[in-house]
């Protein structure tokens, strides 16, 4: 008798020191769970990714678990869960019998209050001593918790997965959808993962396992009466979808991005643990149409112009949020440096994708649409002893500027309208120096270019693609013309919400800035969409621009090596940039123009995406009537053919004439390449024209 008393004291002394250092009741009850950081897109409904320290998760009430869920796990792991006093005798003892007759633990005859302390609070090593504390924790668990609060602390803590903790996780990761929608056949399968989460992977080698393993689920729940016979039979015949096993991340390039951004703002370790939910501005239809245009249109490229990548941009210009992100052709080719974001790391040259804010700047001074500049051979290195003013294309010396035009020919007098629509070179180099390159730069700051800072670097080669810009600050400073000239900073998160639901941040639709008067961005937009101006310059490929009752802008970008090719498309409610290049930096064939590389991947996007809002037409400018003939275009007046630096002085355009146009270091060369074009292309010139005024009072100098 002495001898049961000793072994009973020396148990409960046992038991007593394996539970000292057990948690609490209130302990449990403030246990902070850690939870996965979860980015959607805009509608709430499409999980991008989730952010976690190894672990994913989101405690959801039980309210939000179906009943099939709450049954079926009930069925498969404790059928006798609201009975039994948080542990199973004939279990255990079944369990320990087995163990015992084996030499080591095999069996754990664990109810769910067991298996919770288990997962919550205790190792999984499989040894008696880890058995007897989980029971101890079982029965102090079941003891002060009802039993609804244990099944929702169970369903929110076991793993279904690698990283997938509890049923939210779970139902998001498998079939991409909240666990409250849920069907029986799913809720069925998910509950027969949690045996053996790696075993029982819907991706693994034992789905034929899992299939039987649900099926029993439903026998057992039919057999317990939680579902009737025709509940039953539909759930075996369901056919179920898993989502592709991507690597758990959709939109990569722009999720990186929102990451970024919220490690940066929260912290590391906040944002890895403290279950944030966040709201993005990405459109997953848009998204879907950019991947998809990127993917299929830097295939076509590396066929024809050994151009392997691209990268696309939308923006919505009223608010500045980012509607999608394709930073190159397959995030996860790493070889070919696919996690790169060319979108928003590239620096990449814009060729004449920078031409329409000289012409702003231009527009901003006096110039006009109308306004007439020679399209001829000039040399821009002033005064260069090396670099004669009668432009020598075989003169390769490299302090020498005098630009060719994409089709390699010159079109004498042409007005700024047709010039910037059909991308000529040589006058827009002219016009950024009327323009003046620091105001340019001044301009591009305001409407959001950061990586163009130091004039003395670009000279008049800026206009022609000189600087590097990112794609993502382009289609920006695209937005502003898309807004007349209103600029909203970019955004890619629209609320940021706490474990709790507090709300930590939310997008505000607020005013943006004006950063320039409206009437030049409408002179610009009126150009950049007029499909008859650019049809001289697209040829063969102006349809893939047109899109009927949509009034829609549009501007090219061919770097001079063929590196890099653009296109920049918008309307007043979306905007659009494509990239084409290739991420190391060789260069394109040279049949791998922006017109031929990057516009149908742009077309591609944009006559997907378009559909989706109804049209909106561009405001008009209003007419402007200049003094002075050549800013309105009569480059004729008074019998006087000459460059525009005899009429203008770059400093006061609308002012009078210089007195002596040769102070300008442009002029001689300006005034030697329209002459030497006047006297090849107008019969008798130099009888007709630029003869000696005889009367001020007949003529006026213009």
């Amino acid at each position: 008798m002495l001898a049961i008393f000793v072994g009973i004291a020396l148990v409960g002394v046992f038991v007593y020191f394996l539970s000292l250092d057990l948690p609490s009741v209130e302990q449990i009850a403030a246990r902070r769970v850690v939870q996965s950081t979860k980015i959607f897109d805009r509608t709430e409904k499409t999980l991008l990714y989730e952010i976690s320290g190894g672990q994913k998760r989101t405690v959801i009430p039980l309210s939000d678990i179906p009943q099939y869920m709450k049954d079926a796990t009930i069925a498969i792991e404790d059928e006798n869960f609201y009975q039994s006093p948080g542990f199973d005798w004939r279990g255990i003892l079944r369990a320990l019998w087995v163990n015992v007759t084996r030499g080591r633990v095999l069996q754990g005859g664990s109810t769910i209050a067991q298996q919770l302390a288990r997962n919550a609070f205790l190792s999984p090593e499989q040894t008696i001593t880890r058995k007897i504390r989980e029971l101890i924790l079982a029965i102090r668990i079941n003891r002060h918790y009802a039993k609804d609060q244990i099944l929702a602390l169970y369903l929110n803590e076991i793993p279904y997965g690698p990283t997938l903790y509890g049923v939210e996780a779970a139902s998001q990761g498998y079939f991409g959808k909240p666990a409250k929608e849920l069907t029986l056949a799913e809720a069925a399968l998910l509950s027969a993962i949690p045996k053996g989460p790696s075993y029982y992977s819907p991706y693994g080698s034992h789905t034929k396992e899992l299939f039987a393993r649900q099926q029993y689920i439903l026998k057992h729940m039919y057999e317990l009466e939680k579902i009737d016979k025709e509940q039953y039979n539909a759930a075996l015949t369901e056919r179920l979808v898993f989502l592709p096993q991507n690597k758990g991340i959709r939109a990569p390039h722009f999720v990186i991005e929102v990451q970024e951004y919220l490690v940066k703002k929260y912290g590391e370790d906040f944002v890895r643990t403290g279950g944030l939910r966040v709201v993005t501005t990405l459109d997953i239809d848009l998204q879907g149409f950019a991947e998809k245009a990127v993917a299929e249109g830097a295939t076509r490229n590396e066929e024809l112009y050994q151009g392997r990548n691209a990268a696309l941009v939308a923006e919505d210009p009223k608010t500045g949020q980012i509607l999608a992100l394709v930073g190159s052709r397959d995030y996860f080719d790493v070889e070919s440096e696919g996690n790169f974001n060319v979108a928003t790391q590239g620096l990449r040259q814009p060729g004449s994708a920078l031409k329409p804010f000289a012409y702003l700047a231009a527009f901003q001074k006096g110039y006009t649409p109308d306004t007439v500049v020679f399209d001829v051979p000039t040399e821009f290195a002033a005064q260069n002893p090396l670099c004669p003013p009668v432009v020598d294309f075989t003169n390769e010396e490299k302090k020498c500027f005098h630009p060719q035009n994409f089709s390699l020919d010159f079109r004498g007098p042409v007005n700024f309208r047709t010039a910037l629509a059909q991308s000529i070179n040589i006058p827009a180099v002219k016009v950024l120096y009327l323009a003046g390159i620091e105001d340019l730069l001044s301009s591009l700051a305001r409407f959001g270019i950061t990586t163009l800072t130091d004039p003395r670097r670009y000279g008049l080669s800026l206009v022609l693609g000189g600087g590097e810009v990112r794609l993502v600050e382009l289609v920006g400073a695209y937005a502003v013309l898309a807004q007349d000239g209103m600029q909203h900073a970019h955004t890619f998160v629209l609320e940021v919400k706490d474990s709790t639901g507090k709300i930590l941040e939310s997008y505000k639709d607020v005013a943006g800035t004006q950063v320039v008067d409206s009437q030049y961005v409408r002179m610009v937009n009126d150009i950049l969409s007029d499909v008859s101006a650019r049809s001289g310059l697209l040829h063969s490929s102006l349809p893939l621009t047109v899109f009927p009752d949509y009034d829609v802008a549009l501007k090219t970008g061919t770097s001079n090596d063929y590196r890099d090719a653009w296109a920049l498309g918008y309307t007043p409610f979306l905007v659009a940039g494509v990239w084409a290049g290739n991420n190391d930096n060789t260069p394109m064939q040279r049949q791998g123009s922006s017109i031929l590389a990057a516009i149908p991947i742009w077309h591609s996007f944009m006559s997907q995406a378009i559909v989706k809002f109804p049209p909106e037409s561009f405001s008009r400018p209003d007419p402007v009537f200049p003094e002075k003939p050549i800013l309105r275009g009569d480059y004729t007046a008074g019998g006087q053919i000459h460059t525009i630096l005899s009429y203008v002085d770059r400093r006061d355009p609308l002012g009078a004439p210089p007195a002596d146009p040769g102070a300008d270091s442009q002029f001689i060369n300006w005034e030697t390449s329209v002459l030497n074009w006047a006297r090849a292309y107008i019969p008798n010139f130099d009888r007709l024209y630029n003869q000696p005024r005889q009367s001020t009072t007949t003529f006026q100098f213009p």
